[in-house]
């Protein structure tokens, strides 16, 4: 059955830079609403609007009683239309390109899904009055869907390199060139190895998910409930979870390390790279969590750690995606430390 979008593909076509400029700002705009949605948290501006989907029982939008809460918490729920225009401008680049992007185009729909789950949650976050449960699910949900946009963004980027390089291929030489003595390239990684260095990624990846679980029950045990009402806090001891909650912290540090470690510049460059960029974002936000415990957390802090907690997510997967498509090798054509993603003849799977 044909759809709109196959119609289009049949008649349009958009460049691989657009599916990537258009991922990239799936992953920004996925960092945005976490960070929004902070700054609703520590304003006391999550009960602004008192009802969902309407901001009251009568209105959509809110009254000019409801004052600067009102207004914070109804311009956060704007920004998930801003970011459903977002995703669906990702799914629109990736269906109509002249060579399936198949990888592209799944995050795309994953991420559609994910914003509607999400919306679906912030909904109930309202009808629980900001049970902590259901708020700390409600940064989780955002996390699912900034990894989804994460992978779109790097799939994407995948088959950027991979469609660049087909353009821009090197013509055969017109005479033979000069003989010249060739290096000798390095032994190939043993595939020992390269299990190894993939085991130690995915750890990396399940700690730090770890360390992001039990800071919302960090968040969830302190102060900053979203409201100036007297709302309910989970049961734990704030100090207790706090130390548990940097003792991961220290343990996502020494994977990160060792990973960078043992990681070869041949085939795995790339990866090496976001691996130290990585390690520099977890330095600085561990710094901002020791500062904000130590001052009674501040709300600009707070909203930093968020941001921060954003970027450490986005850095561990950009690591591990890397990782997992590095070729173990002395040659790396895609200049990325990835392989191509593959690419179905037929467009069968798409709609």
């Amino acid at each position: 059955m044909r759809t709109p979008l196959s119609w289009l593909a049949g008649r349009y076509s958009l460049g691989a830079r657009s599916v990537r400029l258009a991922a990239l700002g799936s992953v920004t705009a996925s960092i945005a609403i976490i960070v929004t949605g902070g700054i609703v948290r520590v304003t006391g501006s999550g009960l602004g609007c008192t009802d969902w989907p309407m901001c009251t029982g009568e209105t959509l939008a809110p009254t000019a009683e409801m004052g600067m809460h009102g207004a914070i918490e109804f311009g956060n729920r704007l920004l998930t239309g801003v970011l459903c225009a977002v995703v669906g401008w990702v799914i629109i680049t990736a269906r109509l390109q002249e060579k399936p992007m198949p990888a592209v185009l799944r995050g795309g729909w994953a991420q559609f899904w994910i914003v509607v789950l999400n919306a679906v949650v912030g909904g109930v976050t309202v009808w629980m009055r900001l049970s902590p449960y259901i708020v700390a699910a409600h940064f989780l949900a955002a996390a699912l869907l900034l990894t989804a946009a994460v992978y779109t963004w790097h799939a994407a980027n995948a088959a950027y390199a991979h469609a660049d390089g087909e353009r821009t291929g090197a013509p055969a030489p017109l005479a033979p060139a000069p003989l010249a003595p060739v290096p000798l390239a390095p032994a190939p990684l043993a595939p020992r190895s390269v299990a190894r260095i993939r085991a130690l990624s995915t750890a990396l990846v399940a700690v730090t998910a770890l360390l992001v679980v039990v800071g919302t029950l960090a968040t969830g045990s302190g102060p900053h409930a979203g409201d100036s009402s007297d709302v309910a806090r989970m049961p734990f001891d704030w100090t207790g979870v706090t130390v548990v909650h940097g003792v991961l912290a220290g343990a996502t540090l020494v994977l990160a390390g060792a990973l960078l470690s043992v990681l070869p510049g041949d085939g795995f460059g790339a990866a090496r790279r976001k691996t130290a960029v990585f390690l520099a974002v977890l330095l600085g936000q561990g710094l901002v969590g020791l500062v904000q415990s130590l001052t009674a957390l501040p709300s600009l802090l707070v909203m930093l750690h968020l941001l921060g907690a954003a970027l450490v997510w986005t850095g561990v997967l950009q690591v591990h995606f890397t990782v997992r498509r590095a070729r173990p090798g002395p040659s790396d054509p895609l200049g990325d430390g990835g392989t191509p993603l593959p690419h179905p003849r037929g467009a069968s799977t798409y709609v």
